[in-house]
């Protein structure tokens, strides 16, 4: 399937964003850790909360969690410490996303796990029981839902759980959220510069309201900065004081001309100056940001240099040689550098007469590239199902934008 999307000639809409997928995914382990009976509200439709949620309501004693690698990650710590015999798979993609390190960080702590087909990949076979925890090292460049997972079940191990990162540590504002989320639980977790110190504690069953996703408004800031000057957007949900680290992305599209302006509901984007001739930005914190702008970076002529990408190679695609790809049927060649920087600065090429974005089953890239239709008068997206991934509804509020869209 491919949609053809065209622009409207006025955009003024009000938008009621998704629910966090990050903050989601956690409260339901944290819920189920705590056996609460209380409801999670405005929890997100996202496929990947969508699948973890039914895990844990499930009495299934197999999974398959397709494509979501946060359900895969954060399953197999759950899993190890809950009785009873598991087996975890998920898309053929999934089963090439490593997660041997989260595996032989849990078999430290006591937990038995085995590969069922390739080693260092899914499918596992997880034999849950109560665990020793105790103390462990990690390398801190690696993703941050790996640390995430072994933090939330840290207070059910016997001794609890001291973890020292080694090296540079990526994604902190994952991890920081990851321990206002149990403090919101009762729990108490120490993080002194590379040591996260939890002891052995009990969760308290709460009440929570999740809040919106300040991934899925990046893709609407990133159409304001593509609109005219009357364009008016207002986003729903959005908190100032949020815990997602993405919330950076707003700071970021300031540079790139779009003013924020938070309001009881949410915030409103205006237009304004663009205060950069060039962009400058480590991403390692803000990894699922980098696709938005590097679109619109292009898009507005902004040449730019983009670090902390290293997580990029093993998302739901090849992220960096995706956007490599698609780019230069638009007619940017974009160069990266050590598995972690990409770079352009003003190189181009011939472009497709009708490009056709591939979105190699990334939600992502179906998102980030379907407002280049505000530059280029059209657009098509390939497979642009992706999206239910993280923000199932993202078609229709275009639609509700005016933006005209066509099933080709």
């Amino acid at each position: 399937m491919i949609y053809k999307i065209q622009t409207s000639l006025d955009i003024n809409t009000s938008i009621q964003l998704p629910a966090s997928k990050s903050i989601s995914n956690r409260v339901l382990i944290l819920n189920a850790l705590t056996k609460s009976n209380y409801p999670i509200e405005n929890l997100s439709d996202s496929d990947d909360t969508n699948v973890l949620l039914n895990a844990l309501q499930s009495q299934s004693k197999d999974f398959n969690i397709g494509a979501a690698g946060t359900s895969m990650r954060f399953l197999t710590a759950y899993l190890s410490q809950l009785e009873g015999s598991w087996t975890i798979t998920g898309t053929e993609r999934m089963k090439n996303r490593p997660i041997r390190i989260l595996v032989e960080a849990l078999k430290e702590l006591g937990a038995e796990i085995d590969y069922l087909e390739k080693e260092g990949f899914p499918p596992l076979k997880i034999q849950g029981r109560k665990l020793k925890g105790g103390s462990i090292s990690l390398d801190g460049s690696v993703s941050s839902q790996y640390i995430s997972a072994l933090m939330m079940i840290a207070p059910h191990l016997e001794e609890g759980l001291k973890l020292h990162l080694k090296g540079n540590i990526i994604s902190k504002p994952y991890i920081q959220m990851t321990i206002l989320l149990m403090e919101s639980f009762g729990v108490k977790a120490s993080w002194n510069e590379q040591t996260i110190h939890i002891q052995p504690q009990t969760y308290s069953p709460i009440s929570y309201k999740v809040e919106s996703d300040w991934s899925a408004a990046s893709y609407w800031y990133e159409i304001m900065a593509f609109a005219d000057e009357n364009t008016q957007i207002e986003l729903f949900g959005l908190e100032q004081k949020s815990t997602q680290g993405d919330s950076n992305g707003a700071k970021l599209f300031n540079q790139l001309g779009i003013r924020s302006t938070f309001t009881e509901k949410g915030v409103k984007l205006e237009k304004q100056a663009i205060s950069v001739s060039r962009l400058e930005y480590d991403f390692i914190n803000e990894p699922d940001l980098a696709q938005t702008f590097v679109v619109a970076c292009c898009l507005l002529d902004i040449p730019f240099r983009f670090t902390g990408l290293q997580t990029l190679r093993i998302k739901e695609t090849d992220r960096i040689s995706a956007l490599q790809a698609e780019m230069r049927k638009l007619g940017y060649i974009i160069k990266d550098e050590a598995d972690s920087i990409m770079e352009w600065n003003g190189e181009k090429c011939d472009s497709e007469a009708n490009p056709v974005i591939s979105t190699y089953e990334d939600h992502r890239m179906a998102m980030a590239f379907a407002p280049a239709c505000l530059k280029l008068k059209e657009i098509r997206v390939k497979e642009p199902h992706v999206v239910s991934k993280s923000y199932p509804n993202y078609w229709n509020d275009l639609l509700q934008a005016g933006f005209i869209i066509t099933e080709e």
